[in-house]
């Protein structure tokens, strides 16, 4: 596992709970000031900033709906003020749903998109306006946050969640073919079935699920977040435009 050498400053959006909060803690316990963003849950950001700072680290809760570009902006420039210039852009946060097609109506879908595609290109868009050292910016990096959903079609009721997924691969290749010769590495993370909260739409993790991967098991949160900070860092230096599945083998 990399470590940085240097202070950073890294942004979790979704940064509470499940992927995003140890992204959040391993980010904190390798050096890296932290922020962490939230919609809803203050508590729980505030645990996840509090773990970090007991551990000698340096981070701070930052409430925004990342769907909304107004708050996005007023949430980077918090960033700017309190922690420094942004080196890594995590974009975690978005919603699963679960709606057969026949049923879907234009609120819900707006709301699916609004959370998991239109978040990261207002964040995305934020980051390479500090990054870019076409615009003065000394480079970085960008985590987008997709599923093997993009692939596999998802879960029962899953074509709106997988659609947002679908569209954020082909999104992170051509950021990354837009920025790479500005200093900002572009990659994705695909996780399969990692046992988070957000698996409560579908009844929780379910143990059988888990015998349909390969390795014969859900994966956890930690072990994609290694995987994050492991992409994030220089380490991966000449890693651009990847989509990486943490998806034991699925």
């Amino acid at each position: 596992m990399a470590t940085t050498t240097t202070k950073k400053v890294m942004v979790v959006t979704g940064g509470s709970r499940g992927i995003g909060a140890a992204i959040s803690k391993l980010a904190g316990r390798s050096g890296y000031a932290v922020g962490v963003n939230y919609v809803k849950n203050s508590t729980a950001a505030d645990a996840v900033v509090g773990e970090i700072e007991r551990a000698g680290g340096r981070a701070m809760a930052l409430r925004a709906d990342v769907g909304d570009q107004r708050q996005v902006m007023e949430m980077f420039n918090k960033v700017d003020e309190k922690l420094g210039s942004i080196d890594v852009l995590v974009n975690n946060a978005g919603v699963l749903g679960t709606c057969r097609v026949e049923n879907i109506d234009d609120a819900s879908l707006t709301e699916m998109f609004r959370a998991n595609v239109f978040s990261m290109y207002f964040c995305s868009r934020e980051a390479v306006r500090r990054m870019s050292t076409r615009l003065g910016g000394h480079g970085g990096s960008i985590v987008n946050m997709s599923s093997v959903a993009s692939r596999l079609g998802g879960l029962a009721g899953g074509t709106a969640y997988a659609a947002t997924k679908g569209a954020i691969d082909t999104f992170s290749l051509a950021l990354a073919k837009e920025v790479g010769a500005e200093g900002i590495r572009v990659n994705t993370l695909r996780p399969g079935l990692i046992e988070t909260e957000i698996h409560e739409v579908h009844g929780g993790v379910n143990p059988d699920l888990g015998k349909l991967v390969p390795m014969g098991r859900w994966g956890t949160a930690d072990e994609v977040a290694r995987v994050a900070l492991w992409v994030a860092s220089d380490e991966a230096s000449y890693v651009h435009a990847a989509i990486i599945d943490v998806s034991g083998g699925r």
